[in-house]
């Protein structure tokens, strides 16, 4: 995957936060590839599978904490485990959403699947290597990842 396809990505999530939270700053680190042997991951992961023109998928993954501030931020009171999986999906779902519009009616995007923690072999074929797009927020790390072939 070339790099202006992975600013796509980013751009996605700057918008969703921009969105979301005014003022608050959102940094976007180096992206780096990873072996899918020990997929990246954190507490919640909103995954999305990609088929048509690419297959493969995206994910948002998250600690709790980044997502309880980020539910109280938009001023929900229940920061509820239940929230948080609608939360990260939103995230997830926001992010690939933004890549089809960019990518076009051939990258076609599934509803977002939420796990506690790492996608298992099914969602990501561990002969495949993912981008990781490292996000910092509040002092708390998250991560895009991006595992897509043609």
């Amino acid at each position: 995957m070339k790099e202006e396809k992975l600013q796509i990505f980013i751009e996605g999530v700057q918008k969703y936060f921009a969105q979301m939270i005014t003022g608050e700053e959102l940094v976007v680190g180096t992206p780096y590839l990873i072996e899918n042997k020990i997929p990246s991951a954190k507490d919640f992961t909103g995954v999305i599978a990609i088929s048509g023109k690419n297959q493969g998928v995206v994910y948002f993954t998250a600690p709790k904490e980044l997502l309880e501030r980020l539910l109280v931020l938009i001023g929900e009171k229940d920061t509820s485990e239940e929230l948080m999986v609608d939360l990260v999906g939103e995230v997830a779902n926001t992010i690939a959403g933004n890549a089809r519009s960019e990518f076009g009616e051939e990258f076609e995007i599934s509803v977002p699947i939420v796990l506690r923690g790492a996608p298992d072999e099914i969602l990501l074929p561990r002969k495949d290597r993912s981008f990781v797009i490292p996000i910092t927020w509040r002092n708390r790390s998250a991560a895009i990842v991006i595992s897509l072939r043609k």
